[in-house]
């Protein structure tokens, strides 16, 4: 297998990651599950990358630790161009192929290690990653929630290019979190979009950040302060989830 210099290999400090060759189509990716980090892991959330990123950028890392010391388990993976390194994002249709799959392996991993599965399995990621999934979840993909960082509703600067349409057509419970000041997505035009969406969705502003959920100085916060609160309403919200 093709393996790109930024695809994981378990850190030193998560040893028991677990590292897994997924095929999409003719080609294939690597994924990482990163288990939560002590006591019993309450969800598995399947987490895409945004356009520009991969699985192990700092972003992403940044979510992993996060979650996983908040009782969340992780799988991150590449998407056929990253793995192939290219900067190109593949079209959403591979891209929602490659969640689907990534998904189906989770689903099997948990079968042959646990039996019948007990902990909810929550799809989603950070920007158009996270599109992808919901984009699947409004196609009736199957998954307990749909977790969303940094959901780009518009190109930078094109407001008027909403990517919404698909949004009133998702039914599983959906957790948003986006910055007040990113340029993908402008808070009134998000807050109008939801008016039709029927799904229990909740959005959560993080105030001050931008699109890779950092805050200026001058806020009072840090990022690490960003993400701690992304992992508490994250757990809380798989905290309430039915079952």
């Amino acid at each position: 297998m093709h393996r790109s210099p930024t695809a994981a290999e378990p850190r030193g400090s998560d040893l028991s990651a677990v590292e897994w060759t997924v095929p999409v189509g003719a080609d294939q990716v690597t994924a990482v599950y990163d288990p939560s980090l002590g006591g019993t892991e309450v969800a598995l959330f399947v987490c895409a990358h945004g356009a520009g990123g991969n699985m192990s950028d700092r972003g992403m890392l940044a979510v992993d630790r996060a979650l996983r010391a908040a009782g969340v388990g992780v799988i991150r993976f590449n998407f056929v161009y990253t793995e192939k390194e290219g900067r190109r994002p593949d079209p959403m249709p591979l891209l929602m192929e490659t969640v689907a799959a990534v998904v189906d392996r989770a689903r099997h991993e948990l079968r042959s290690t646990g039996g019948t599965r007990t902990r909810p399995l929550i799809i989603g990621g950070r920007s158009m990653g996270g599109r992808a999934a919901s984009m699947l979840a409004a196609d009736g993909f199957a998954a307990d929630g749909l977790l969303l960082l940094a959901y780009p509703l518009h190109p930078a600067g094109k407001p008027q290019q909403l990517r919404d349409a698909h949004l009133p057509r998702i039914r599983m419970p959906v957790l948003c979190f986006n910055g007040t000041r990113d340029p993908l997505c402008t808070p009134s035009l998000m807050e109008r979009a939801l008016t039709t969406v029927r799904a229990p969705w909740q959005m959560q502003w993080i105030e001050g950040a931008d699109h890779s959920f950092h805050v200026l100085k001058s806020s009072g916060r840090t990022d690490p302060d960003v993400m701690t609160e992304i992992a508490t309403v994250s757990r809380a919200w798989v905290d309430r989830m039915p079952g």
